[in-house]
């Protein structure tokens, strides 16, 4: 049997997101539902993890198997082809029989986006927040080291959340700002539903509210949603890399 991985980008604006799911549109299917058009069989992809409705993606990886030995590149095209505007596959490659898109993941990286200004270009993929610009960045910075580590995440997850392990491994967590755009940047072992957007809404609560730098770190601690701030809008969030080594 043939396993092919692929990268895929979308816009995940008219997505109920990336997960399959009765009755609504999600990636998943659709990009599925094209494979198997090509293939002319039934095949099954795996994401390595699922993006909530209208969060984008740069760099979802998926894999299926297939009983096709494929000319990939011929594949790719003709996958491109027949997919909605927004969704394209950026990569595909052969991998070992055995790689598992969601098992496999070592790491996993979110990008937040904001706007200082409102623009046509910018209104679907980032937070229009020109008061945020105003924020100490460094300051930003520093709050936002009290997530590196192994913590328990129950206080930034969403409250119905059926999962019972809540420990994240959180590698990086920064700012970055420039003209017209900023950015939040985290990589982790995994990431909870809904964690990066109550964790970015939580640190520009805490930074507004001038709260002394470890408040965060006492919040994980807490395991309790209600302390938290409030998340923010699905569409500043990107899903912007897997990596598997």
């Amino acid at each position: 049997m043939n396993n092919y991985k692929l990268t895929i980008q979308y816009d995940g604006t008219n997505y109920a997101g990336w997960q399959k799911q009765i009755g609504v549109p999600t990636v998943q299917e659709i990009v599925n539902n094209a494979i198997d058009q090509i293939l002319k069989e039934k095949v099954n992809l795996i994401g390595s993890g699922r993006t909530d409705a209208g969060v984008h993606a740069w760099g979802q990886a998926a894999n299926f198997r297939a009983e096709k030995e494929l000319n990939l590149f011929q594949f790719q095209y003709s996958l491109n082809s027949i997919l909605p505007y927004d969704i394209s596959v950026r990569e595909s490659e052969k991998v070992a029989e055995d790689f598992h898109a969601r098992f496999d993941a070592r790491k996993r990286s979110y990008i937040y986006l904001f706007s200082r200004t409102k623009s046509p270009f910018y209104q679907k993929y980032a937070l229009h927040n020109h008061t945020m610009f105003d924020y100490d960045f460094a300051y930003l910075n520093r709050i936002s080291t009290a997530l590196l580590g192994e913590h328990d995440f129950t206080s930034l997850s969403r409250r119905n959340s059926d999962v019972e392990n809540k420990i994240c491994n959180i590698y990086d967590a920064h700012w970055r700002r420039g003209k017209d755009l900023a950015m939040f940047y985290i990589t982790a072992d995994r990431f909870l539903r809904g964690m990066v957007r109550a964790t970015v809404g939580t640190i520009l609560e805490i930074a507004k509210e001038n709260r002394v730098e470890n408040f965060l770190l006492n919040l994980l601690a807490k395991q309790n949603r209600e302390e938290a701030g409030e998340s923010l809008p699905a569409k500043g969030l990107f899903l912007y890399k897997v990596r598997y080594k």
